[in-house]
Formats: structure tokens, C-alpha cells, sequence
């Protein structure tokens, strides 16, 4: 089970309809249960963000590691890492 910190999951409430078009949770249990269930990953670089897509076949290789934060799958968090959430 991951473990998904405090501004984590604040993060992806407040930003969660740049994936998804209409919020999937309301509260930080709903959050925390979500992200359990689609098995979210918490990365902390852009490099880590790109092995993971390359690891589960997404092909990266000409996308710049602007193209990559801004990836609708991809949430900055305020503490420098990333959020990865396959929709």
C-alpha cells in the first residue's frame, strides 16, 4: 500500500479535472482510496516520471521534460515530486 502524504492528496483534489472530467473524490479519504485503487505513484523527479511511462509502454522518447510535467497524468506537488495517476 502506498502511502500518499497530507499535500499529496490535497494536490490532486484541487487539480484532479485536469485527468478526469468531472472529480472522482470530494474529501482526502475519497482521495487516498482513489489513488489506492488505480495504484497512483509518487516519483521525485521528471526522470523517474519518464522511466515510469517508458516501464508501462508509453513511448517518451520525444517529449521534452516540459511536455512530460505538463501531462495530464501528472500532478507537481508543492514539495518538488511528482504524482502519477493513470485515469
Amino acid at each position: 500500500m502506498n502511502e500518499f502524504s497530507e499535500e499529496c492528496l490535497i494536490t490532486f483534489l484541487r487539480n484532479q479535472e485536469q485527468l478526469f472530467p468531472e472529480p472522482v473524490a470530494e474529501t482526502v479519504e475519497e482521495a487516498e482510496a482513489f489513488l489506492e485503487d488505480c495504484m497512483a505513484v509518487v516519483v521525485d523527479t521528471l526522470e523517474e516520471v519518464k522511466e515510469y511511462f517508458e516501464e508501462n509502454g508509453m513511448d517518451v522518447d520525444e517529449m521534452s521534460m516540459n511536455e512530460l510535467e505538463e501531462a495530464s497524468e501528472v500532478f507537481a506537488l508543492p514539495n518538488g515530486q511528482y504524482l502519477i495517476v493513470e485515469g
